[in-house]
């Protein structure tokens, strides 16, 4: 006879996954179409692969593509991670920005930008980043604790993205130049605007390290979503278990965060939209939370691409209108009556 939890994982991933694979291809093709100059998708064959003197070409390869490329990587990232929280803190409004990671990230970055050390060296400030996510993590487990409610667990990102953005608030206001000042605002808002291939080779090795380690916890996240005990008695070594989860994500959302900036509430978002596909099995949830997450960082990118007055928006400032009333849907559910 199978268990509740037999049948709750029961769902086959596979359609579900297709289906955002060819989402996330839709718009990764339109991410290079959209723009100030618009290329038509019949044309991208030729301009990819053509004369590297054309200047539509030259716009495509060199400003569009790495741009698009980094949108993926960059929201796979922080869907998987997104998703391997949830399932380590047993817990549904876990996510990288809302805990105090990419804001911990970020002031790393900051301080990294602030000294002077950045120019050094191409390594450090992904490495500044990562610093930041993984103090940001077990800053968040030595204050919440491990079986924390959903208010402690909030509590402890609240007081975390505090004091983040108060130590960021607090480089800006000492930084000497007011025009470093201002660069470095806009770049906390997110984006991935003027970003090139140089960027990607930088962060590519240590996010493909963080999602390996991430979707090597998928068992341990499914036996942990049983219970601890039931955990042990099935052979995890949830010690193992943490270490992956918080190691993976350092290193995923850290050195997203360093080359892009902070772009929250996509890790809040994609593992709720695609868990009622998979039964709501936390580790077939990874996989599909990385191209969600991919897909939704593509959208919200061609979103920030909207003429203004003053220049496109910030992907930031995207996801977070979008993702903000998501988080407030999710508070209100919680207080109804189960």
């Amino acid at each position: 006879m199978s268990t509740v939890a037999d049948r709750a994982g029961s769902r086959r991933p596979a359609p579900a996954l297709l289906l955002l694979l060819a989402v996330c291809a839709l718009l990764f093709v339109a991410a290079l179409c959209v723009g100030p100059v618009p290329t038509a998708p019949l044309a991208l064959p030729r301009l990819l692969w053509g004369d590297p003197g054309d200047p539509l070409s030259v716009i495509v390869r060199e400003l569009r593509l790495p741009r698009a490329l980094l949108a993926v990587l960059v929201g796979a990232s922080l869907g998987l991670s997104g998703a391997a929280l949830q399932g380590l803190l047993r817990n549904p409004l876990a996510e990288p920005g809302l805990l105090g990671i990419s804001g911990c990230a970020a002031l790393c970055a900051v301080l990294v930008f602030y000294s002077g050390l950045a120019g050094h060296d191409a390594w450090v400030l992904p490495a500044a980043g990562m610093v930041g996510a993984g103090g940001a993590v077990l800053g968040l487990y030595a204050l919440a604790g491990r079986q924390a409610s959903m208010l402690t667990l909030i509590l402890a990102g609240v007081a975390l993205n505090s004091l983040a953005a108060a130590l960021t608030t607090l480089v800006l206001n000492l930084t000497p130049n007011p025009f470093a000042a201002y660069e470095i605002f806009f770049w906390l808002m997110g984006s991935l605007a003027n970003r090139s291939f140089e960027h990607l080779w930088l962060i590519l090795p240590f996010v493909t390290l963080g999602a390996a380690l991430l979707l090597a916890s998928a068992r341990g996240l499914d036996a942990l979503a049983l219970g601890e005990d039931v955990a042990h008695s099935l052979g995890t070594d949830l010690g193992a278990l943490r270490r992956r989860v918080i190691l993976g994500s350092a290193l995923a959302v850290g050195s997203s965060v360093a080359v892009t900036g902070v772009i929250g509430f996509v890790g809040l978002v994609v593992p709720h939209l695609v868990r009622p596909l998979v039964g709501h099995r936390p580790g077939a949830v990874l996989v599909l939370s990385a191209v969600a997450g991919a897909a939704l960082t593509l959208a919200a990118d061609l979103g920030t691409r909207f003429p203004l007055l003053n220049g496109e928006l910030r992907l930031g400032v995207v996801t977070a209108l979008l993702g903000a009333p998501f988080f407030i849907h999710l508070v209100l559910r919680s207080r109804l009556p189960t």
